[in-house]
């Protein structure tokens, strides 16, 4: 399919742990557990749909699971800015991870507009 799915591999499972960390800590020290709930899914799910679209049989396949692994990031990242304007993460807890989640966006934005780009 495209050669980025290897870096959005890694790059999605890498968010997703520390996603599992941040709800473990969230859960646990802050005893928050209706939006971290949320961020724990959409967070996961990511890394779930990319390797989804990576075991797709057709570019249609992949290209729909690329596309929800997308959407799962921005939603992600709505949860994570209300966590931090709600004062549940700090803005450095915040910050770090709005960083990898944009950078999650913009390679799952490239990987989309390649494979849509591209002739069957």
């Amino acid at each position: 399919m495209s050669k980025d799915s290897n870096i959005i591999q890694d790059k999605s499972f890498d968010f997703a742990v520390r996603v599992v960390k941040l709800y473990r800590h969230l859960t646990e020290n802050k005893k928050e557990f209706v939006l971290s709930k949320q961020f724990l899914r959409s967070g996961t799910s990511i890394g779930a749909n990319v390797e989804e679209a990576i075991g797709g049989q057709t570019r249609k396949d992949f290209g729909t699971k690329i596309n929800l692994a997308y959407k799962e990031a921005r939603e992600t990242r709505y949860w994570l800015r209300l966590m931090k304007a709600t004062d549940y993460l700090n803005e450095s807890e915040a910050d770090s991870m709005l960083k990898d989640c944009d950078e999650n966006l913009r390679i799952l934005a490239a990987i989309t507009k390649t494979n849509y780009t591209q002739k069957d």
